[in-house]
């Protein structure tokens, strides 16, 4: 089989051997790699199964200084520090009044480009299964628009603006999942850290109410172009798994075991069958703080039991990070290479 088949097999919820992975590595942990191993041959292991073929960049920033930069919406990010953080928020009031709110084409500008840039991206790379990027979700770009403090109260105390922001939050993400049409990619992708390490940040109640109905237009329409629907969330998500496979989540990506009631194996126990999990090696336990033979044994026990009858898709939680024990990096490449 090719990668890509690898990956809808398991998407279909069909066993494969080997188990298809994605492997990404951020700051200098690849070129440490290369100095570990005397050479970058070892990127030539790699099996490219998942690749992005095109994408919205759905925040837009324009730089103003050394230090800062400001988004689509008006908001200004302090990003000279890892992490980058928002300074001051494009809505400072729950109001829309002498705001406005950026349409479709503000960020669709070059949209003809980005479709003829991701046609022959998916002809270059049919034999993997090719994703479309669409970044920041609802829930992240409310927060982004009015603060995070200010956009948790605005669900509490505002409820009728909330909405409203998010209403023209999923109008903008319906305008980007109809770019993609006719482009013969197998999913889209999108990001939305609806958890934190103990639970929903918005709580499961009023996750249900503002962003689950919304969520479940986008994947709608995801699903009638054909396509795959996955979605990237942090931290944990446990109270609403159900939810999130009612409104049709094909793949959730992330997993982070260290979070609460985010065990893979338990999560594999319990929807396993209605849902495909990609991510689950943990990036704040095991890679940083176990041993590579430790690393290469939960592994092993991944694609074993999370790979059990498909839906798994072997990733660590986040790309390997920069201060990563080299031979732990090691570990993980040549664990995900000698399935």
């Amino acid at each position: 089989m090719k990668p890509r088949e690898y990956v809808l097999e398991q998407a279909r919820h069909r066993e494969t051997h080997p188990v298809p992975y994605s492997l990404g590595f951020e700051g200098d942990i690849a070129a440490r790699l290369d100095g570990y191993y005397g050479g970058d041959g070892w990127r030539a292991r790699l099996t490219p199964y998942l690749v992005t073929v095109g994408g919205i960049d759905t925040v837009q920033q324009e730089r103003v200084d050394d230090a800062h930069v400001r988004d689509a919406f008006g908001g200004l990010w302090r990003d000279d520090r890892r992490p980058w953080h928002l300074v001051e928020p494009a809505l400072k009031a729950p109001s829309f009044s002498g705001y406005a709110f950026p349409g479709a084409e503000r960020f669709l500008a070059n949209v003809e480009t980005l479709r003829a840039d991701a046609m022959r991206a998916c002809a270059d790379k049919a034999d993997s299964f090719r994703i479309i990027s669409i970044g920041w979700g609802l829930f992240e770009h409310s927060w982004r628009i009015r603060g995070f403090q200010e956009a948790l109260i605005d669900a509490a105390t505002e409820p009728a603006f909330y909405a409203d922001l998010l209403d023209r939050l999923t109008d903008l993400f319906l305008s980007f999942v109809t770019v993609w049409k006719d482009v013969p990619a197998d999913a889209i992708m999108f990001g939305d850290d609806w958890g934190y390490q103990q639970g929903v940040i918005l709580g499961p109640d009023r996750w249900r109410k503002f962003i689950k109905p919304r969520w479940a237009r986008v994947y709608d329409a995801v699903h009638a172009q054909g396509k795959l629907a996955i979605s990237h969330s942090c931290g944990s998500v446990v109270d609403i798994m159900p939810d999130i496979i009612e409104i049709g989540l094909d793949i959730l990506e992330s997993v982070q075991p260290e979070a609460r009631g985010m065990n893979p194996y338990e999560l594999k126990r319990r929807w396993g069958s209605e849902i495909t999990f990609w991510g689950c090696l943990g990036s704040q336990s095991t890679i940083q703080f176990g041993s590579p033979q430790e690393i290469r044994s939960e592994v092993q026990r991944l694609c074993t039991e999370m790979g059990a009858g498909g839906g798994y898709i072997l990733a660590p939680a986040k790309s390997l990070q920069p201060g990563t024990p080299i031979e732990n990096a090691a570990a993980v490449v040549e664990a995900f290479t000698n399935q």
